[in-house]
């Protein structure tokens, strides 16, 4: 991919973006930026939270979602939604769907956890079961959602969605000005893609930095291949992250666009970093969140290298288990 298909490919991202800001303001909180001094002597740079985690839902998922189902047509809406997630984007499209009065379906993979089926109860949502993995369930919410005439909406195959999760970015420079280093979890790429996107579509430099578990990295290595990739994923406490991703993914050409570098950590690490933020700002974040603070430290030669560098660490999500936190953690 050339420097001009990736310019070209950022100022399409940020057209989307701009979009969704105006859409999406009075249906989103506009989430905590919180200093982190323990993280930025450990980095030897500023490091900041983006606190995602305290976001309506729970996530950054409502950004995308509300978005997306906010640009649908009237006679879309009456017809209704499905989404596919193993927790989070189904969450966010149920509460969005619940919101604006459109009908809505969620399939789950057949190994989602059962307090993702109850918190998309609590949204008047019934979790359908279709699948072994998310690919599986995103096919088979795909074929439904055309066999019924409703709307698909996916977590990150869908440029008004990563338009809605780039928001993050508008936020970033409201508050910034400008970021050095963007740390972000990776799954289907939705949330880097659209704040990579925006940020790089700016005057200054910033290196944005794709963090995945060692034991799910789908993302990565399919931009190392050129292609999409099937891979098996081992057990991770990143389960928003894992799993494959669909083939034809728009995020895929945007990864290989607008990610500088790839960081992948163990589950060592990863709850580590979750202990670390719950230790230092008493701060509940998911195992998703932690590869993102994993990711930093892994990095942290590579930032300190940087002088006055900010590096910020996207903390996409605080839904886990509290017996299972309590678990890991306490």
């Amino acid at each position: 991919m050339t420097w001009a298909d990736g310019a070209r490919l950022s100022l399409d991202v940020k057209d989307a973006v701009l979009r969704a800001e105006r859409r999406i303001r009075r249906y989103v909180r506009e989430t905590p930026l919180e200093p982190s001094p323990d993280l930025s002597s450990a980095v030897g740079a500023h490091v900041l939270l983006k606190l995602e985690n305290l976001q309506i839902t729970g996530s950054f998922k409502l950004r995308g979602a509300v978005n997306r189902l906010l640009a649908m047509t009237p006679e879309e809406r009456a017809r209704g939604v499905i989404a596919a997630s193993t927790g989070n984007h189904g969450l966010a499209v149920a509460h969005a769907a619940r919101l604006l009065r459109i009908p809505c379906r969620v399939f789950v993979p057949e190994t989602a956890r059962p307090e993702k089926a109850e918190a998309l109860a609590r949204e008047g949502v019934v979790a359908e079961a279709r699948g072994r993995d998310c690919v599986e369930t995103e096919v088979a919410a795909r074929a439904e959602a055309g066999a019924a005439g409703q709307t698909y909406v996916s977590g990150y195959n869908d440029l008004e969605v990563v338009g809605g999760q780039g928001t993050i970015a508008v936020e970033l420079m409201r508050e910034m000005g400008s970021v050095g280093f963007v740390f972000a979890s990776v799954g289907g790429g939705g949330l880097i893609s659209g704040v990579g996107g925006f940020l790089k579509s700016g005057r200054k430099p910033v290196a944005v930095i794709g963090c995945q578990p060692e034991r799910s990295a789908v993302m990565s290595e399919s931009v190392k291949a050129g292609r999409i990739v099937s891979l098996e994923s081992g057990p991770t406490l990143s389960d928003a992250t894992a799993g494959g991703v669909e083939p034809g993914a728009i995020t895929l050409d945007l990864c290989k666009a607008l990610v500088d570098e790839w960081v992948l950590v163990s589950e060592d690490e990863i709850r580590a970093a979750m202990r670390l933020v719950f230790e230092r700002h008493r701060l509940v974040i998911e195992g998703a969140a932690g590869v993102a603070v994993a990711g930093l430290l892994r990095m942290r030669d590579a930032v300190a290298r940087v002088p006055g560098a900010n590096a910020v660490v996207i903390v996409c999500g605080g839904n886990v288990d509290v017996a299972e936190f309590r678990r890991l953690v306490l």
